[in-house]
């Protein structure tokens, strides 16, 4: 007699959406759901919301039959004690034991990821990464996260914090970055920070197509204006790319993957961006990273629950 399956849940908290899903592991997404995330609502309206999203996706799955929910959000997150240390864009999630509260309330174990470890486990297992024993994903969308396959293993180093690739230093002493810090990657190659370069450069430049949309410019209008052939659009994304292939570089030679996979609101405009980051690492990376694959995420914005569904199967492997 075959055994009965088994299902996990998974959910995504991010700072403008709330999604959540059932999952086989086998990565069938048998029910989803999302919602607007009232981020300024506090812990338990967000709470509330994730429960009552929770119980619509897992109707018509015995609790017996679920293996666990995990939740992913951005960090820094305590992921091995379930608790949430900071989440700048949601207010009140400051040393919040995000994961215990939800236990609470269900029947079945509750763990905690960050959203870029979640991401990258997604890629692994049913996406762009397949296959392959190692892997770093990056997003590129309001800033930079990322995660990290090493050897066939999440890499989740102390408190599973591994893989804030937004924050390495690639300018000392350059623009100040959102955490604070001055010359992080994420205050240069973050889509938040293209589109504040593409404002400064469309406010100077009024024989740019870009010059209409004054501060309503977005990053969309840029990648769009430089396919029509605008030319500082064209600059700017070429400005993008070799940023962000700094970025992939140092990526490089830290892990040394077989792939590098880019997601995020960016990654739309992929095609536009890699020709630029190949160059910049063909000239700057040490040889033999220079040929090492890029591709683009292939889940778009289902990584999230994708990932912590998955997770949370690996979870309960490792308690079984």
């Amino acid at each position: 007699m075959s055994a009965a399956p088994r299902f996990a849940l998974g959910v995504d908290l991010g700072g403008t959406r709330l999604r959540a899903a059932a999952m086989t592991e086998a990565g069938k997404i048998l029910a989803s759901e999302e919602m607007p995330t009232e981020a300024n609502g506090g812990p338990d309206r967000i709470l509330a919301d994730i429960l009552r999203l929770v119980e619509t996706v897992s109707t018509g799955i015995a609790a017996e039959a679920i293996e666990g929910l995990c939740v992913c959000a951005p960090g820094p997150l305590d992921a091995r004690n379930g608790i949430a240390l900071h989440i700048p864009t949601l207010p009140g999630f400051d040393d919040f034991p995000l994961a215990a509260m939800l236990g609470e309330k269900l029947p079945y174990p509750v763990s905690l990821e960050n959203d870029g470890i979640a991401a990258a486990v997604a890629e692994w297992r049913y996406g762009a990464g397949r296959g392959v024993d190692n892997l770093v994903y990056m997003t590129v969308s309001t800033g930079i996260g990322g995660g990290v396959i090493a050897d066939g293993r999440v890499l989740y180093g102390r408190m599973g914090m591994a893989g804030h690739i937004g924050h390495m230093s690639i300018r000392p002493d350059g623009n100040v970055c959102p955490c604070g810090n001055a010359g992080c990657f994420e205050a240069y190659g973050s889509g938040t920070a293209f589109t504040a370069r593409g404002r400064v450069a469309a406010a100077r430049r009024r024989d740019s197509s870009l010059s209409r949309y004054a501060d309503s410019l977005h990053a969309r209008d840029i990648f769009a204006a430089a396919r029509e052939g605008d030319a500082l659009a064209r600059d700017l994304v070429a400005e993008e790319a070799e940023i962000l292939g700094q970025g992939v570089r140092n990526l490089l030679h830290l892990y040394s993957p077989d792939l590098v996979v880019i997601g995020g609101g960016i990654a739309n405009a992929f095609d536009q961006l890699e020709g630029g980051i190949r160059a910049y690492i063909a000239a700057r990376a040490l040889p033999p990273f220079r040929t090492m694959p890029i591709r683009r995420a292939e889940l778009g914005d289902r990584s999230g629950v994708v990932g912590t569904a998955a997770l949370a199967f690996a979870h309960a492997k490792r308690k079984a």
